[in-house]
């Protein structure tokens, strides 16, 4: 953590915008922006990843040239970024911004960024037995000093300490690093976050209980959250404990999300995402299991990419089975993300399919910022 900004401390005045994805953050979040001096930082684990613009609906170059965007464009697909580094970056920011004489405005999906910033962390994540029998199986192919090759990539400080046969503690590093795209190291930052704010006084802490599978996540980064199945507070203020306004787009009909996530998807294979995907792997030194690639979208198609790749012919029906498959994965973010928003209690809740969304969004920031507090 930088110097002035202490992860105890409590947060600037600051406004969010969550929701789904699909749901329309992106354009309530420019619509505030024209209206009102703000910065908007970016709460999504995929935008902070450089030439990945399509598959992750990034903002367009007028849209990031219009207002001052953070945490877009700042990792290179073969590096992961931590809930923990979002946190500490994401309370520099809002500092500055708010210096400026601006208003932070969190905008995103990934809710266990947003988690980390507001309560800080869980120690660590839950057991994922799917996950733990597909690495045992894999040990049983390769052997564990492989695996055990395959965590220094992606966990070099844990990897360190562990012996390439000390099958436990490298299938359960792998394990976690599988679920969350987080190395395991990175979550004793994570805990000295809220340790740090605990220590101090801060009076809160929340505790996440996951026991779905997590194979299916946005990105890896934001598996925990999205599959949350309880929150369970200690009843005293947030560790935050700021003065803000958390906006929730959120559909009372999701078919109407369905249908724009489809549209979407749509989308971004017409204005050239396989293309998008076939540079990415053609750099050489990514690989499927990133948490970059494990993005909805990117996993799918790297998998279609690989079948073509494959000797033999390929199926007529394969281009439509990625985007059925992209759809459904990218309708499964979405569910898990509507769990966990209704899970939030001091959310405000938009309804994001009706014709008025984006008039009742600008109403709640108006009165927010109207009330002195």
């Amino acid at each position: 953590m930088e110097a002035g900004v202490p992860s105890h401390a409590a947060l600037p005045r600051y406004l969010a915008i969550v929701g789904p994805t699909a749901s329309g953050k992106t354009a309530a979040a420019m619509a505030i922006a024209q209206a009102w001096p703000v910065e908007i930082i970016s709460v999504d684990s995929a935008l902070v990843y450089r030439d990945m613009d399509i598959g992750t609906a990034k903002p367009t170059a007028a849209e990031l040239a219009a207002v001052p965007h953070h945490l877009i464009n700042i990792r290179d697909p073969l590096h992961a970024y931590s809930a923990a580094e979002f946190a500490t970056d994401a309370r520099r920011l809002m500092a500055d911004i708010t210096a400026r004489g601006k208003l932070p405005l969190l905008v995103g999906g990934t809710m266990l960024y947003l988690k980390a910033l507001r309560d800080g962390l869980d120690d660590m994540p839950h057991a994922e037995p799917a996950i733990r029998a597909e690495l045992q199986l894999q040990a049983e192919r390769m052997g564990w000093p492989a695996l055990h090759a395959e965590l220094a990539q992606v966990d070099p400080i844990t990897a360190a300490r562990l012996a390439p046969a000390d099958s436990q503690r490298i299938s359960r590093a792998l394990e976690v690093y599988r679920a969350t795209g987080q190395p395991l190291s990175s979550f004793h930052t994570a805990k000295n976050i809220a340790t740090d704010a605990t220590s101090t006084g801060a009076t809160a802490q929340i505790v996440i209980n996951s026991s779905t599978s997590l194979a299916n996540a946005f990105t890896a980064s934001d598996s925990i959250a999205t599959h949350a199945t309880s929150i369970r507070a200690t009843g005293q203020k947030s560790l935050s404990n700021a003065d803000s306004l958390l906006i929730s787009l959120e559909p009372l009909d999701r078919a109407w999300l369905h249908q724009r996530i489809a549209q979407r998807f749509d989308a971004m294979l017409a204005v050239g995402f396989l293309d998008e995907v076939k540079a990415l792997r053609a750099r050489g030194d990514l690989h499927p299991d990133l948490p970059s690639m494990r993005c909805v979208g990117y996993r799918q198609a790297w998998e279609y990419l690989d079948a073509l790749d494959t000797p033999g012919p390929t199926s007529p029906s394969a281009l439509n089975d990625l985007r059925d498959k992209g759809i459904a994965a990218t309708r499964q973010l979405a569910k898990r993300q509507i769990t966990w928003l209704r899970s939030t209690p001091d959310r405000q809740v938009v309804a994001c399919d009706a014709p008025d969304a984006l008039e009742h969004a600008l109403k709640l920031v108006k009165e927010f910022l109207d009330d002195p507090a």
